[in-house]
């Protein structure tokens, strides 16, 4: 067997779940990548399959440097890229390169495409001398299928399957031996896509090249892949040749995302058994502690004794039941507020010792006035006003002039 000129082993990424604003506290993590150890041979690919949000980029980010692991180690050649200075890891990198997922966020707009795909060679000018960068950029262009008179256009005139070649023509412009591949071909319709994975093959020969290829689709993953890792929950499951994997999967997740494969034979469709998987994805988190009971994650999935059934995700539980609305906005003078607002007539509450002035010789009204702040609708009355917004201030008002 070759060698392998990628090593990864017990690669983790766990990001932080923090509390507070002024001082952050860590309360727990998210289990990203949890454990991952597989071997690239040179000239091979590697393809990695699975879920949304089970990790796939993540580990592509690592391999690049791009995501700093939490722990674990990443050998190029016999060298842990992990731990390496700043300066050694810019010599690396002209060997390990990415072809992002989206052709259209990837590609600088205000940039030329001979600007996208020369820029390389500005961060290693050892690669091409300054005076042979626009014949280099237009022998790429000509390479992965696009002509070389494009060099002064923009991204915003070519198609996506045109975008996606100009991304490829600057992975390959530092000549590298290992290309990690984050779904090139998820945003592309499928002519475009068996287009793109012809070149990637073509090229692959051409230049010897090792690929880390990620996808969804389990056709193309089977078409150019030697071998094929199942990802599951920040892990690879399982790994073997695309015969092992797609004919005869031994684990359980890998044969429920099989079994969930279109098939395009009706006849076949109906005799097919389909593995429906049950029950929520458990959390990748640790130690993570919520200040109340969320109604959603509580219960949600849960096992019960005796067969009951876990209550359902957004189903309240009785002591958090919602009680009728209560409405915060304004109201005329005097009209009752929300649930808790006085009975009776419009503006009776607190009208007696408002405005109306004392008798001659008569004591002021305070128990009125107190008898008016328990009644008047809530909160006005606690700022010192009555309910025909007249303010009091603890004083009672002037008789009127004889």
């Amino acid at each position: 067997m070759a060698e392998a000129i990628l090593e990864v082993r017990d690669l983790h990424k766990h990001y932080p779940l923090t509390q507070g604003v002024l001082f952050k506290k860590q309360v727990g993590a998210v289990k990203a990548v949890d454990g991952v150890d597989f071997d690239l041979v040179s000239g091979e690919t590697l393809g990695i399959v699975g879920e949304s949000g089970c990790g796939k980029s993540t580990v592509a980010k690592m391999l690049v440097n791009l995501e700093r692991p939490t722990s674990g180690t990443i050998r190029y050649k016999g060298e842990d890229i992990t731990t390496l200075s700043a300066r050694a890891l810019k010599a690396v990198r002209r060997n390990i390169q990415m072809v992002f997922q989206d052709p259209y966020t990837s590609l600088n707009p205000r940039m030329t495409v001979g600007d996208i795909i020369g820029e390389p060679y500005e961060i290693h000018p050892e690669v091409a001398p300054k005076g042979d960068r626009r014949r280099k950029v237009q022998d790429l262009l000509d390479v992965v299928g696009l002509n070389p008179e494009y060099i002064n256009r923009y991204p915003h005139q070519f198609s996506g399957g045109q975008r996606q070649r100009i991304g490829i023509a600057r992975g390959l412009a530092l000549q590298p031996e290992v290309i990690v591949a984050d779904e090139p071909v998820s945003a592309l319709d499928v002519s475009v896509q068996a287009q793109v994975i012809n070149l990637m093959e073509k090229l692959q020969d051409e230049f010897s090249l090792s690929y880390v290829f990620i996808a969804h689709d389990l056709s193309i993953v089977r078409h150019i892949s030697d071998r094929v890792g199942v990802m599951y929950l920040g892990r690879i499951v399982e790994i073997g040749t695309d015969a092992q994997i797609y004919d005869h999967p031994t684990h359980p997740y890998t044969q429920a995302l099989l079994s969930a494969v279109p098939v395009p034979d009706p006849e076949a469709r109906a005799r097919r058994e389909r593995i429906i998987l049950t029950g929520d994805v458990p959390p990748r988190r640790t130690s993570l502690r919520l200040p109340l009971p969320h109604p959603l994650l509580e219960g949600a999935g849960a096992l019960r004794p005796g067969g009951a059934a876990p209550r359902g995700p957004g189903r309240l539980p009785p002591h958090r039941q919602p009680g009728p609305p209560r409405l915060g906005l304004p109201l005329r003078g005097g009209e009752a507020r929300g649930r808790g607002g006085a009975q009776g007539s419009p503006g009776e509450a607190g009208e007696e010792g408002a405005g109306t002035p004392p008798e001659d010789g008569a004591p002021p009204r305070a128990a009125a006035t107190s008898s008016a702040r328990r009644t008047t609708p809530r909160g006005r009355a606690s700022r010192g006003r009555t309910s025909r917004g007249r303010a009091s201030r603890g004083r009672t008002p002037a008789p009127d002039a004889p």
